[in-house]
């Protein structure tokens, strides 16, 4: 028991050391690591010896593709993970087909941010598409992406048109109603600085009242809007989901709810996404969808993660989820005014 218990405590050691070198995402040698400061939650990955097997400084940020023996090929930008080939599909197969199999028609579409081009990927295995601007502020993401993915084809494309500026500043000049679905696949609006504070992003701009107006008012009457909605086990990731769903719903859409992604390389094992839409009452039905997903998987349009079940079940939360996002709850008083329709 006493030598359990010293290894034990060595092991603790160790994790306290490695956690004071990755304060928000870091990267050593074979190890890529991400410190949670909201809840003390640190992860990590270690990576082959001989990562990177890429690197380049943007005018943004810095670009890095590391290697797993599991993982396969890894992104990451500014030392933070952003995807691995083994578990990409779960995120980025939600944020696209979620909002695409809900609108019964979509045939423009809008990609913002995923310079990593795999969400548009996605988007373009429905037949019904005709058209998606894909708008990053990073090219040089784009490029990188290009040559060291497997979907890096994606923009090759005729159906698309890639924009390299500012998602924010492109939403401006875009007609009203123009698209059926837009997908903001952003980067995180805030993260943590060395003494525990929280910092806003760039990012940020994107999940603002004027932002959203212009998404809102650039969606056709039908319009769906999803966006990365970050984790529920951090309580200011829950903040921000329950903030920006309020904020949908005083703009305007009917409807907004959070789904759940089940993906093992972010912290906390779970990310989401926020489903915003302007016409519930147009939505697709469970068999309509059905028969659009057996379309896609026939002419070989095939996806890992995204079944039609998901469509409803992925928005199923657990309970002290719902709560916070949907009831309004006193927690000084211990009561529960009421529960939203959803």
């Amino acid at each position: 028991m006493v030598f359990i218990s010293f290894y034990y405590l060595i092991e603790s050691v160790l994790v306290l050391i490695l956690a004071t070198r990755f304060c928000s995402g870091k990267i050593t040698k074979n190890i890529i690591g991400e410190w949670e400061e909201d809840t003390g939650f640190y992860q990590a990955l270690r990576v082959t010896d001989d990562s990177p097997i890429f690197k380049k400084q943007s005018k943004y940020q810095s670009i890095e593709v590391h290697k797993s023996e599991y993982f396969g090929k890894i992104l990451v930008l500014d030392g933070v993970l952003q995807l691995t080939e083994e578990d990409a599909d779960s995120y980025n197969e939600m944020m696209a087909h979620m909002p695409m199999m809900q609108h019964k028609n979509p045939k423009n579409a809008l990609v913002i941010g995923g310079g990593d081009g795999y969400v548009l990927n996605e988007v373009l295995k429905h037949p019904t598409l005709e058209h998606v601007d894909h708008v990053d502020l990073d090219g040089d993401v784009v490029e990188v992406c290009k040559e060291h993915f497997k979907w890096g084809a994606a923009w090759d494309d005729p159906r698309v048109t890639l924009h390299v500026k500012d998602g924010s500043s492109f939403m401006k000049n875009v007609s009203d109603g123009f698209y059926d679905v837009i997908i903001q696949d952003s980067s995180d609006p805030w993260t943590w600085n060395d003494n525990g504070e929280i910092v806003k992003l760039p990012s940020g701009v994107l999940y603002t009242e004027e932002h959203f107006t212009e998404l809102h008012r650039a969606l056709s009457h039908d319009g769906v809007l999803n966006i990365q909605a970050e984790t529920f086990h951090l309580p200011t990731d829950l903040d921000g989901i329950v903030s920006w769903r309020k904020q949908a719903l005083k703009l305007g859409f009917t409807r907004a709810r959070y789904g759940s992604i089940a993906i093992s390389t972010y912290p906390t094992g779970q990310i989401g996404f926020l489903m915003c839409e302007k016409n519930a009452d147009a939505a697709s039905t469970r068999s309509e969808i059905d028969q659009r997903f057996k379309l896609m998987q026939q002419i070989s349009r095939q996806t890992t993660y995204y079944q039609p079940k998901l469509q409803s079940s992925s928005l199923d939360l657990p309970l002290w989820v719902e709560k916070m996002v949907y009831y309004e709850v006193d927690y000084d008083n211990e009561s529960i005014a009421g529960r939203e329709e959803l």
